[in-house]
């Protein structure tokens, strides 16, 4: 039995099969289909003919564009039906295209952070966790199981290794192969794939200090300028950089990295 508010908006051509709950103000467009056991938070517009699949858990004014599918079965031979999830949060706009999976039995869940866009085309695979603020461009893709973490932007047409890991507040420019982590702060850029240089400007806008951002261009020059490798690198930032949250967290995401850091 589905659950209905009387401000929620449904076009008769829609279909809603089973246990769907709707918040407040819910908008499900013409064509739309949203299969059994999913809820859809206040506010939340689904356009045109979408597809829900069972397991999705969308957040409070959220929107869904034309032909987006989210929530569907992950695209991994070893699924075999079993009862998993995507959950999205609130205030992420999926564009056009859009496919998201839901988990498999290794954590048995997708998940899709708060005032993210997934622009046309994006892919997200199962198992993956994508932080808040995030921008996935046009026909970016993520493999299964890869970490994103919070106000990362990756540009069009990139495809993202699995089990990578995109440090919070990177860039990736458009086009690029990642099949390795990127370290937290990093622009990166060209073939192969490398760091380019420190996000200043976008640590700017999101309001970091330079009293924030010098210890971070100081780290960054010993890591990615100098000649010694990761591990020398690591141990002379640790001995001579001012030891600030940043540093400490971009040191941690380091000595954490299991497919080793793009460089």
């Amino acid at each position: 039995m589905s659950t209905v508010h009387n401000t929620t908006r449904i076009h008769p051509t829609a279909i809603l099969e089973g246990d769907v709950r709707l918040g407040v103000d819910v908008t499900v467009g013409p064509y739309t289909i949203i299969e059994d056991d999913v809820s859809i938070g206040d506010g939340t517009i689904i356009d045109s003919s979408v597809r829900v699949g069972t397991g999705t858990r969308i957040g409070k004014q959220c929107r869904i564009h034309h032909n987006a599918v989210v929530g569907t079965a992950p695209q991994d031979l070893k699924y075999a039906g079993e009862k998993t999830e995507l959950i999205i949060g609130d205030r992420t706009t999926i564009r056009e295209m859009a496919t998201l999976n839901r988990g498999t039995t290794h954590s048995m869940k997708t998940v899709v952070g708060s005032d993210c866009l997934m622009m046309a085309y994006s892919h997200v695979a199962h198992d993956c966790r994508v932080g808040n603020h995030v921008i996935m461009a046009n026909s970016a893709t993520l493999a299964g199981h890869v970490t994103i973490e919070d106000w990362v932007i990756i540009g069009g047409l990139v495809p993202i290794h699995q089990f990578v890991r995109l440090g919070a507040h990177s860039m990736i420019g458009g086009g690029y192969r990642v099949p390795k982590d990127i370290v937290p702060y990093a622009m990166t850029g060209g073939y192969p794939l490398k760091v380019v240089g420190l996000n200043k400007i976008g640590l700017q806008r999101r309001g970091f200090t330079p009293e924030q951002i010098k210890p971070l261009a100081d780290a960054y020059r010993i890591l990615f300028r100098s000649k010694l490798n990761t591990s020398q690198a690591v141990e002379k930032i640790k001995a001579d950089i001012e030891q600030t949250a940043e540093v400490r967290y971009l040191i941690e995401f380091i000595e954490k990295s299991e497919r080793g850091i793009t460089a």
